[in-house]
């Protein structure tokens, strides 16, 4: 077992602290959760952090945030607080993961069924 790296192999975690900026808290109000999507709404620039610039390159379609600390090999929590620093600035945007379909009432797929039974 690794005296400075915990689950995250040989990473210490001043590493995360350097890649987060020391910010332990995301800024401002950015409620990004596991699922949540995030979609580019900007191109890398050469000035910015290179996990910024990975995320924006990554995010061209939508990626979960769990998916963006899979690709990163980051955690969460440190993903998160990127993800913040770029919804800030308006670098990318989070959207709500799409909420599973309601299903329709019972009564309805019944009379539905037994309509087609009919045919």
């Amino acid at each position: 077992m690794s005296t400075t790296g915990g689950d995250w192999g040989d990473e210490a975690p001043e590493r995360f602290y350097v890649v987060t900026r020391g910010h332990t808290q995301p800024a401002g109000e950015a409620a990004l959760d596991l699922v949540t999507l995030i979609v580019s709404r900007a191109e890398p620039a050469p000035s910015m952090p290179p996990e910024h610039a990975a995320i924006l390159r990554l995010c061209g379609s939508p990626l979960s945030v769990a998916e963006v600390s899979a690709y990163l090999r980051l955690p969460v929590s440190a993903v998160t607080q990127l993800l913040a620093d770029l919804v800030a600035g308006e670098r990318v945007e989070a959207r709500a993961a799409v909420p599973a379909a309601l299903l329709p009432d019972r009564a309805l797929l019944e009379a539905v069924m037994h309509g087609l039974q009919r045919l």
